[in-house]
């Protein structure tokens, strides 16, 4: 009962502290996040340790529909080529070049430990990112880009943290049999999507004079894909995503007005308090790592975590902006500018887009909640050690990511992006 007395006093908090954000004008997550460290070392605060199953059944569920939802499908589509290249290519990079950093830099680390610290942190999470640059009216294209690339990255993500998990208890990693069940995984979510989808419309339909059973089944309807999708071991990620995408044409075709309202204002409530509820959650995280260790040891992890987070933002920096490149040397292709294979100028990245998204690559909950996830016990003596290392150098990058990042984001904003993407296009 403490539990829950203490998250309506941090929901209360939240919002409370999310009003005066905007009235000075700082970004809600950096002082929700600070907040939540400063509670958190408070004398009489009890420990609030972040449930790893309660952060993807609760939270990841209703957040991935919303932002699916919301996301245009046209401008989902044909931003893919961008949009999957840093959801599945660069998450595999990113993990592949932190585990190499952790190897070779941190002591203890093994390779298998190194891979799940940079499947840990390979995911971004675009959700800090938007509600950082909410006020900076970033160009539609932006914003497509990066909320199209979080509904995608967490299923990359925990595919390459389940073979590095596999490899720590002494699985043989084989690149054919990761590459096969990573396509299942997706394909399976894909479909069981589609089908709660089809099925959902249907059930909608029989209740169309109800608008109070629809928007309940609405919003039952992500926790149950999700659920589903698990357990056929397929992505729940992409069912729910798949759900989403489906539900927003049925919406925008079948839905009347009032009812589009209604859904708009309780999905709009339930993600204000989920996301800003995560901020403080990723603040109070903080000082139970820090007892975990030694405090000589707090230091020199913390220089760890701050290299890593360098290196993470050089190579989505290198991702994003071999992609602007590939996009402008397609369109000024002349073989390929009459075919179906042509450019549109509506999707071509400007520098001052390029930049936001590379800042953009901020670490969330989702990275903290695979952390804390991690088993206590495999087949190895150092591995209940280094899980307090991982965990302790996940927190200080979601941190370092989020605060630091995050207060430099409105300076490379601060030029009107739209008006620099449409001079792109112009060219």
């Amino acid at each position: 009962m403490e539990n829950y007395t203490v998250i309506l006093v941090l929901l209360g908090i939240m919002v409370i502290l999310s009003t005066m954000a905007e009235k000075i004008r700082v970004s809600a997550p950096i002082i929700l996040i600070l907040a939540g460290i400063a509670i958190g070392f408070l004398p009489f605060m009890p420990e609030m340790q972040i449930n790893s199953e309660i952060i993807f059944l609760l939270f990841l569920p209703p957040l991935l529909y919303d932002a699916s939802f919301k996301v245009p499908f046209a401008g989902f589509k044909a931003n893919l080529g961008i949009i999957s290249s840093l959801a599945f290519s660069l998450v595999f990079a990113t993990t592949a070049g932190i585990a190499v950093i952790a190897h070779y830099l941190i002591p203890g680390m093994t390779w298998p430990l190194a891979f799940v610290l940079g499947a840990i942190l390979a995911p971004t999470d675009a959700v800090a990112a938007l509600s950082i640059t909410k006020s900076m009216k970033l160009s539609h294209l932006t914003t497509t880009i990066l909320e199209g690339e979080s509904l995608l990255n967490d299923a990359s993500a925990l595919v390459a943290y389940r073979f590095a998990l596999a490899a720590v208890s002494g699985s043989t990693f084989i690149f054919w049999n990761a590459s096969l069940t990573f396509v299942i995984l997706l394909a399976g979510g894909f479909a069981i999507g589609l089908i709660i989808a089809k099925a959902l419309s249907l059930i909608l339909r029989l209740m169309r004079h109800n608008s109070t059973a629809i928007l309940s089944l609405q919003l039952l309807a992500p926790f149950v894909t999700y659920l589903v999708a698990e357990h056929f071991h397929t992505s729940g990620v992409i069912a729910v995503v798949t759900l989403g995408f489906s539900m927003s044409r049925l919406s925008a075709t079948r839905f009347p007005e009032t009812l589009k309202t209604q859904s708009a204002n309780i999905w709009d409530m339930i993600t204000f308090m989920l996301n800003g509820l995560i901020f403080i959650l990723i603040g109070l995280e903080l000082p139970i790592v820090v007892r975990e260790l030694n405090s000589d040891q707090l230091l020199i992890y913390a220089v760890y975590g701050l290299i890593i987070t360098i290196a993470a933002l050089f190579l989505r920096t290198l991702s994003v902006f071999l992609n602007h490149r590939k996009l402008q040397r397609g369109f000024n292709n002349p073989r390929i500018q009459s075919s179906r294979r042509a450019i549109p100028a509506s999707i071509l990245l400007s520098i001052q887009e390029s930049m936001i998204i590379s800042w953009s690559g901020m670490r969330g909950i989702i990275s903290l909640a695979i952390a804390i996830g991690l088993p206590s016990v495999v087949n190895t003596e150092a591995f209940p050690f280094m899980k307090s290392v991982i965990i302790y150098i996940t927190t200080v990058v979601v941190l370092l990511t989020i605060v630091g990042q995050g207060l430099l984001l409105p300076f490379i904003a601060k030029s009107n992006p739209v008006e620099q993407a449409q001079g792109s296009f112009e060219a």
